[in-house]
C-alpha cells in the first residue's frame, strides 16, 4: 500500500467530474486501498478518488463508527431528509473549515470493490461525509454548502480545548 498525494483545491482538477468504474480488478483494490492508507495517515474521515488525482466514481469513508472503512464504487444518494448544520472541512482545503446545511439522513447505493450493489443509511455524520464525498465525484467542494466559514479565533480555541 502507499500513501497517494492529495490535490488542494488551488487545482482546476478537482471540478472536474468522475467517470463511472466498469473495471472492478487490482487497479482498482490497489487505488481503494492506497485510498485507505492516505485518509488513515492524513486522519481524516472521507476521500475520493479524484482528490488523489483519479477521475473515477469511488470514494472510502470512514467516520470511526466500528464499520471501518467503507468503499463506495459508483455512489448514488437515493434519498435524503431532515437538516443538519455540521462543520464540516476537507483534506483538500487544508486549514479551513465552515457550517454547512446537509441533509440529517441520507440512503446510499453503491457497489462494493468487486462490483456487486449494496445500500446503507446514514445520519449525522455519516449522511454529511457520504453527501461530502459523492459531491467531490461531481466536480462540487463543500464551500458550495458553507453557511459561514469559521474563524482562525474558533479553530484556534477549538484546537485548544481538544488537548
Amino acid at each position: 500500500m502507499a500513501i497517494r498525494n492529495i490535490i488542494t483545491d488551488e487545482d482546476p482538477f478537482l471540478h472536474k467530474k468522475c467517470r463511472p468504474v466498469v473495471k472492478f480488478d487490482k487497479r482498482l483494490w490497489t487505488l481503494l486501498d492506497d485510498m485507505a492508507d492516505t485518509l488513515r495517515e492524513e486522519n481524516g474521515v472521507g476521500l475520493a478518488a479524484i482528490q488523489v488525482g483519479v477521475l473515477r466514481r469511488a470514494v472510502i469513508i470512514d467516520v470511526g463508527d466500528g464499520n471501518g472503512v467503507r468503499e463506495l464504487i459508483n455512489p448514488v444518494i437515493l434519498e435524503k431528509s431532515g437538516e443538519q448544520e455540521p462543520m464540516e472541512g476537507c483534506l483538500s482545503i487544508p486549514g479551513k473549515w465552515g457550517i454547512t446545511k446537509r441533509p440529517k439522513h441520507v440512503k446510499v447505493r453503491a457497489q462494493d470493490r468487486n462490483g456487486k450493489f449494496f445500500e446503507y443509511e446514514g445520519e449525522d455524520l455519516l449522511a454529511t461525509a457520504s453527501c461530502h464525498e459523492i459531491d467531490h465525484l461531481d466536480g462540487i467542494l463543500f464551500l458550495t454548502h458553507v453557511i459561514r466559514m469559521l474563524t482562525k479565533e474558533e479553530l484556534e480555541h477549538m484546537n485548544s480545548s481538544e488537548g
